[in-house]
């Protein structure tokens, strides 16, 4: 960020279309959790398709939630947590996406989040994980199951 931008924010276009998006996988991927829950109890399937879809559907539901946190906070009440967070003059913020992060940059240097509660990036990064390893887990018991 230069010095001449200090006060750079998400670009809202950007924050409202991800926010969309969050919300209708996380309503699509419930579905498919629940139609994958009926499936197996029906056929006696494994629920690891199923597991695996919920994973990803709780990621995405904290990301979003973290979001959903930017969204709700105008630029007031943004600046008071910074000046919270900080306990003194802002020199500025300094937000990312990926980590979902809204740092305020104090005069001395240091960057603190005051909006995105501390929680979503690890949660979301844990989920994530436990995503990938049961889709890995699925795909990896669908090739045994076929070369069988």
């Amino acid at each position: 960020m230069s010095g001449d931008e200090p006060y750079t924010e998400h670009v809202g276009a950007i924050l409202v279309l991800l926010i969309l998006a969050g919300l209708i996988t996380v309503v699509w991927l419930t579905v498919r959790v629940i139609t994958g829950l009926v499936r197996s109890r029906r056929n006696g399937a494994t629920l690891l398709g199923p597991a695996a879809v919920l994973a990803w559907d709780a990621a995405v539901g904290m990301y979003t939630w973290g979001l959903l946190h930017l969204l709700f906070f105008d630029d007031h009440a943004q600046a008071q947590a910074c000046e919270k967070a900080v306990e003194g003059k802002v020199a500025g913020y300094e937000p990312t996406f990926v980590p979902l992060h809204f740092g305020c940059r104090a005069g001395d240097g240091r960057v603190v989040e005051a909006v995105i509660p501390s929680y979503v990036n690890p949660a979301t990064v844990l989920l994530g994980i436990c995503a990938l390893v049961l889709t890995w887990l699925v795909i990896a018991h669908h090739k045994k199951g076929t070369h069988t």
